[in-house]
């Protein structure tokens, strides 16, 4: 275990971090506990769905793992480009998606609360 003190928005943190594996390079910890702890609604953490069928159009993808934590458009709605069509949960962040390109929402390939993968198509703006 190492310890580390971070400082977020003038609060300051002691963090334990645990290293797992050997070598170089980057090592992903395997448990992090800091104090105190910021107070978030409890995500639901279901399985990835099984791919629907994918709409032509621009897919728009998960940028890292997470959970869908709010869907802000539907199918057949018109978004601009820079629109946010979805908030993506991910290492207690809320982290907003998108739209790369204007047009019409041709599919919505998740729901609130899903667990998204890295590369999983979200939504299709055609």
């Amino acid at each position: 275990m190492r310890k580390f003190n971070i400082k977020v928005n003038g609060t300051s943190y002691e963090v334990e971090v645990e290293e797992i594996g050997g070598g170089g390079g980057y090592v992903a910890p395997a448990a992090v506990a800091a104090a105190p702890a910021p107070s978030a609604p409890a995500a639901t953490k279901a399985a990835p769905k099984a791919a629907a069928p994918v709409a032509d159009g621009e897919q728009i993808k998960a940028p890292m793992p997470g959970n869908i934590w709010e869907v802000k458009c539907s199918v057949g709605q018109e978004v601009a480009e820079g629109d946010v069509v979805m908030v993506l949960e991910a290492m207690k962040m809320e982290n907003e998606i998108m739209a790369p390109c204007a047009g019409k929402v041709a599919s919505v390939q998740v729901e609130k609360g899903d667990a998204v993968e890295t590369g999983q198509v979200l939504l299709v703006i055609a």
